[in-house]
């Protein structure tokens, strides 16, 4: 049997966290400890080596931005999957979160059903949290060029013809599933496309793709699906 996914909270409301914590303990998920600001976050992943942090964006002191930063960037072993918590969904930092290499994000007043089934998606790696509004954040601060994180821009010319195509499709939210369908595949060879994807370009997880998939231009702002540009 499949142990249950392992997760910190770091939130500076007592109230979030322990509702929160609740939620999660009541259908079987381990929260292995709680934090109230960005370095009680980064000593309780070293300590307790967590599968996810649900990680709160604005806490005194060092807040969820660099905390994120800090944790993925200093991990000596595979790092924990980190799903931001906001209040609102256009929160300018969430995109630079997901530069820094968090899984996507979650706001507070989430359903305990959804709060449950995106820390175990997450854990999985099989798909973005929210796509349809993740998708909208980076078409907002891509198009504005208001960032606030260094842009990720991977050059897109170790892809094959295929794997751009898939890329491109995967930028505009689509699903393993949705893809499958797309492009008439199994979700098995869906998945390996993926894989090797993020893998030739050095990404985490799909949030980063979706990111990389805008800033290069593969897929345009506003625009959907568009033509690939020419490789340098």
């Amino acid at each position: 049997m499949t142990r249950p996914p392992r997760v910190v909270i770091a939130d500076d409301q007592a109230l979030v966290r322990t509702g929160f914590g609740m939620i999660l303990a009541a259908d079987g998920i381990d929260v292995v400890a709680e934090a109230a600001d960005g370095d009680e976050a980064i000593d309780a992943v070293q300590r307790t080596h967590p599968d996810l942090v649900l990680m709160d964006i604005r806490m005194p002191g060092t807040d969820g931005l660099e905390a994120t930063r800090r944790i993925l960037s200093g991990a000596a072993s595979e790092p924990p999957r980190v799903v931001m918590l906001t209040t609102f969904d256009l929160d300018r930092y969430v995109y630079a979160a997901l530069t820094a290499g968090a899984s996507g994000f979650l706001l507070k007043d989430v359903t305990p059903e959804h709060l449950v089934a995106a820390v175990r998606l997450a854990r999985s790696g099989d798909a973005l949290l929210a796509p349809a509004i993740t998708r909208r954040l980076v078409e907002r601060f891509v198009a504005r060029g208001d960032t606030h994180s260094p842009a990720l821009h991977r050059d897109l010319a170790p892809l094959t013809p295929r794997e751009l195509e898939v890329l491109r499709a995967l930028g505009t939210g689509l699903s393993n599933t949705e893809l499958a369908t797309r492009f008439h595949l199994s979700e098995s060879t869906v998945k390996t496309h993926v894989a090797r994807i993020l893998a030739k370009l050095r990404l985490r997880d799909r949030a980063q793709a979706v990111v990389v998939a805008y800033e290069t231009g593969l897929v345009l702002p506003g625009q959907g699906e568009t033509p690939c540009r020419s490789r340098p």
